[in-house]
């Protein structure tokens, strides 16, 4: 009970916490016009991606974690919303990674490919591709079957214990009346199988509702590990463009304002590997060694760290990008009350003395 109780307190803190840097993040780049470049308009995407960890996600993790009696789509529901926004996270990603890749490799041309309504496009395409995947469950590859036969076989044993109870009752008070009575136990006011037409109902988990193989083979080898893959085939060749340059000629000032851009995508690639591959590592044991012992500790552990990747994304494009960490404190000074109050303080103090 204190393990969960920690985990619920950290899931908790979380979440506030990814609100808050996500929305300063999409605050900022409202109020400062000349931070909206298609990067940073990209990077304000995957804000909204991980505001959406930070204000549904997280809640919803928390509700399966406490593995409530509900009806099976709703379960499902809850438990798919996670996997649109981390696919949506891994495809802009990409999409950041090829705008970079684009910018060093055809500065000249970059502007004629490179338009708001293709990039508009490209991210509403990167949407329609994260509901589709996420949401594929609930088109009928899920355990619906064994999530109802769960439910049954519990059922039935309430029911079964009820009745059984209400025969020794009943045999107890009318000693002569016990065959009737055990024959007929409705009749003497024993609680019937009037509740088995919630057939839909059942213990709600993550992998209550999700097939062992959608997770492992589909999510985490054909969605995640081949973008990732492609994501390191990019950056490799963006490098050695770059090294290319270096030694060939001196680089161009675009191309050099571009680098450390680049490196900070690619640690924020870094990160996200580091944050959600330990959760995939836990669902691919679960498959291919269904005897090996499961920890809950481990579990949640893992689940944090996933979460974890939404607030880092923020923190590391602010600290890595100068002139946006800026803006980021310029905002926070500005709107938010307790940094505000802590920025008039100290000149008030220097003014008494």
């Amino acid at each position: 009970m204190d393990l969960y109780l920690g985990f619920v307190i950290l899931e908790g803190l979380l979440a506030l916490a990814v609100v808050a840097t996500n929305l300063l993040v999409c605050a900022a780049l409202c109020l400062h016009r000349e931070l909206r470049s298609v990067t940073n308009c990209l990077v304000a995407c995957l804000a909204l991606a991980d505001l959406g960890v930070g204000a549904l996600a997280i809640p919803f993790s928390i509700v399966l974690s406490l593995e409530l009696t509900l009806c099976f789509y709703t379960c499902l529901f809850l438990a798919c919303f996670p996997l649109v926004t981390t696919q949506f996270s891994i495809l802009l990603l990409l999409l950041i990674a090829l705008n970079a890749h684009l910018k060093i490799r055809l500065p000249s041309s970059y502007a004629m490919y490179v338009r708001r309504g293709r990039v508009l496009g490209a991210v509403g395409l990167c949407w329609l591709l994260s509901l589709l995947i996420g949401l594929s469950p609930m088109m009928g590859w899920n355990r619906q079957g064994r999530y109802m036969e769960q439910n049954w076989n519990r059922t039935l044993a309430v029911s079964y214990a009820a009745e059984r109870a209400a025969v020794v009752l009943i045999a107890r008070d009318q000693p002569y009346g016990g065959f009737l009575s055990k024959v007929y136990p409705g009749t003497r006011g024993a609680p019937p199988y009037s509740h088995l037409h919630d057939e839909h109902l059942g213990r709600c988990s993550f992998t209550s509702v999700f097939a062992p193989e959608y997770l492992v083979y589909f999510v985490f080898f054909a969605c995640t590990l081949l973008p990732l893959g492609a994501l390191l085939g990019i950056y490799a060749d963006l490098f050695r463009l770059v090294r290319g340059h270096f030694l060939a000629q001196p680089l161009r000032a675009a191309k050099r304002g571009e680098l450390p851009m680049a490196r900070t995508l690619l640690l924020l690639l870094g990160i996200f590997c580091f944050c959600w591959i330990p959760l995939h590592v836990i669902y691919c044991v679960r498959l291919l060694c269904p005897r090996c012992r499961s920890y809950a500790a481990l579990d949640r552990l893992a689940v944090l760290l996933s979460h974890l990747n939404s607030l880092a994304n923020p923190l590391v494009y602010a600290m890595r990008k100068k002139d946006f960490g800026r803006t980021l404190r310029s905002v926070c000074l500005r709107y938010v009350p307790c940094c505000s109050r802590a920025k008039v303080h100290p000149q008030g103090q220097s003014g008494r003395r």
